[in-house]
């Protein structure tokens, strides 16, 4: 799957520093500017404490009930942009987080992982709740209208494209690969680059799980 990039934070070489003060200056308007030390971090993924981005959504679930993130206080939850027919990063995706509520043990309750489709078209109800049942009956997947996509896509500062295929209806997305972690308290902390493996992310959310 091939991934374009402008201010995104999927891309390879933007670190935490980065895209944290490119967030903060693409709100205020500010320059940004460079520090000669990078901070310490507990951390493994990029830590994106602060930033204007990410602030919350309004979507209804696979089950049509209206969801924000208010909805899962208490929880840390993890938020995954992808489509149904996606061949190999969803379910890639998706598999690492079923492993990472597994290696949380007693934890894994308090983990909440949400998936918000970029093909409202063919991603129907019925079907991401089929979809989210091959990884983890807890797992919740959100379905934006088209025009509430590219809202919440902005917000999120995720890119997606349509690719046509040899039919109108084969087409496939393009689409951004990371995962936001947001805290218990709903504010968004991490971003998780596409590849990062389970135990990282697990070591990352009980760090998150230690200070709530």
């Amino acid at each position: 799957m091939n991934q374009r990039f402008s201010f995104n934070p999927d891309h390879p070489r933007m670190g935490r520093r980065r895209f944290v003060q490119a967030a903060l200056a693409s709100v205020a308007g500010a320059p940004v500017l460079m520090a000669c030390s990078p901070e310490v971090t507990p951390f493994k993924s990029t830590d994106v404490t602060g930033a204007a981005i990410a602030r919350d959504f309004r979507l209804k679930d696979h089950h049509g009930n209206l969801r924000t993130l208010a909805d899962f206080k208490g929880k840390i939850v993890v938020t995954f942009f992808g489509f149904t027919q996606c061949p190999d990063v969803c379910p890639t995706s998706m598999t690492t987080m079923a492993e990472v509520k597994r290696l949380l043990g007693d934890q894994g309750e308090r983990l909440q992982v949400l998936f918000i489709t970029v093909d409202p078209q063919r991603d129907t109800q019925a079907l991401l709740k089929e979809y989210m049942a091959n990884f983890d009956q807890g797992f919740v997947a959100l379905r934006p209208e088209p025009d509430e996509l590219k809202g919440v896509a902005a917000d999120f500062k995720i890119y997606y494209k349509q690719v046509p295929g040899s039919t109108p209806t084969s087409y496939t997305m393009d689409h951004s690969a990371g995962k936001y972690i947001f805290d218990t308290q709903g504010r968004v902390r991490l971003f998780s680059a596409y590849g990062t493996d389970a135990a990282t992310i697990t070591s990352d959310i009980r760090v998150l799980l230690s200070n709530a």
